[in-house]
């Protein structure tokens, strides 16, 4: 079976009907300030053809990981004041998620308004691992939807979660799968089958654990995997070399071993940087140098030296990597690019992206957060992933609950 879609759902008509929708509104914050709307505006146009339709939304989404209990810094005000600065439809806020500020305002809400409740994750029922919990607080969520509500999933951020407001709405209500999830869905495929060739991808982020798994699939699929950022030393380190204070996962060092060793039977190359900007500390003004890869501990700062950046060679040898690819996927920045002493490795990365005629997709929070704050628009790339995790686990092959479930 293939999943129902929006425009369906609006051909049916929704004029008047509870629509709930799962969004995506899970936004950085400096204290109440939204650094990175990306997200938000991304879920604009769901919202608005459904308000355009006549339908009365009611959005869940959620912030951060609150322990299943309200936590101020958590509260999607900030998110939620961001979308009505942008939205051209009423928006409105409960104090609640299943309570009575959400009953009385849902009661209320009129064709063509829109009513976030309160972080789901304020819920300790929205995460649980125990089905009737997880369902009894989804029988809440669509009781504010009436006799005749239906369901659209536009949250990718959150479809390889098995939560209340992403899978088990989805088996009580009639689902649709929202616009934004469609077309992540359509642009992971392109990267999964398919797949023009040279295949770049590029593997950034502070720890290789968190990559094993898209790694371990990518071996035999991808014709070039990079690495940088934090991850590149235990590469580094895989090979035989010393990396003074850097970030080090030694158990994960014969993992990786195996994966330098399978990675040339299965045809892909793995591409480690020749040289790395090492700094005397973690800071946005530590001194710092450039410095071969296979020499860290030769820096100035000896064995108390931090690799936070690949050097300008490694820089520029990645560029032309991308220059030459014909898809390209990019997840986890090349260095710590919210210094900008070591900004400038990830800023060639995302400079190369623009410049390729290749498929570019950008996947990841960290990823996608890097190339608006380096100045970067977002139409400079094919694709910029408001999944990370999500992506990352389409990439590693995993079935992914709130999509499956829409395919009932």
């Amino acid at each position: 079976m293939t999943s129902h879609t929006l425009n369906e759902l609006i051909a049916e008509g929704v004029r008047g009907r509870y629509i709930l929708v799962r969004s995506d509104l899970n936004v950085p914050l400096d204290g109440s300030t939204v650094t990175d709307d990306g997200r938000i505006r991304a879920s604009l146009p769901v919202l608005g053809k459904l308000t355009d339709a006549g339908a009365r939304v009611l959005v869940t989404a959620h912030l951060g990981r609150p322990k299943g209990a309200p936590e101020d810094k958590y509260s999607l005000k900030p998110a939620v004041a961001r979308l009505a600065e942008l939205a051209s439809f009423p928006v409105s806020l409960a104090e609640d998620t299943v309570g009575s500020s959400a009953k009385e305002q849902a009661a209320a809400l009129q064709d063509g308004q829109v009513l976030v409740l309160e972080n789901v994750r304020f819920d300790a029922r929205e995460t649980s691992k125990d089905e009737a919990e997880r369902g009894a607080f989804a029988d809440e969520l669509v009781g504010l939807t009436g006799d005749n509500g239906a369901f659209v999933n536009d949250a990718f951020g959150a479809v390889h979660r098995k939560h209340a407001s992403v899978y088990d709405v989805a088996t009580r209500l009639p689902s649709y799968l929202g616009d934004l999830v469609g077309t992540e869905v359509e642009v992971l495929r392109k990267l999964t089958a398919d797949t023009q060739r040279p295949y770049v991808v590029v593997l950034g982020g502070s720890k290789v654990s968190d990559k094993l798994a898209v790694i371990d699939n990518l071996l035999g699929k991808a014709d070039t995997i990079l690495v940088g950022g934090g991850m590149l030393f235990t590469f580094l380190a895989a090979e035989g070399h010393k990396v003074a204070g850097s970030l080090l996962e030694e158990d994960q060092i014969p993992v990786v071993q195996d994966y330098l060793k399978r990675a040339a039977d299965a045809g892909t190359e793995f591409v480690i940087p020749t040289d790395v900007v090492v700094a005397a500390k973690f800071a946005a003004d530590a001194d710092h140098e450039t410095v071969s890869a296979d020499a860290i501990e030769g820096s100035s700062f000896g064995a108390q030296g931090i690799g936070l950046d690949i050097g300008p060679e490694s820089a520029r040898a990645f560029a032309e990597q991308i220059k030459g690819a014909k898809t390209v996927f990019w997840n986890g920045p090349m260095g710590v690019f919210e210094f900008e002493a070591f900004s400038a490795g990830t800023r060639a990365i995302a400079q190369a992206l623009t410049e390729t005629d290749a498929f570019t997709v950008v996947g990841g929070g960290d990823s996608a957060a890097a190339v608006r704050t380096l100045g970067f628009a977002d139409d400079q790339f094919g694709h910029i992933s408001t999944g990370g995790g999500a992506s990352l686990e389409y990439l590693e092959g995993k079935e992914l609950p709130g999509l499956s479930v829409l395919d009932r």
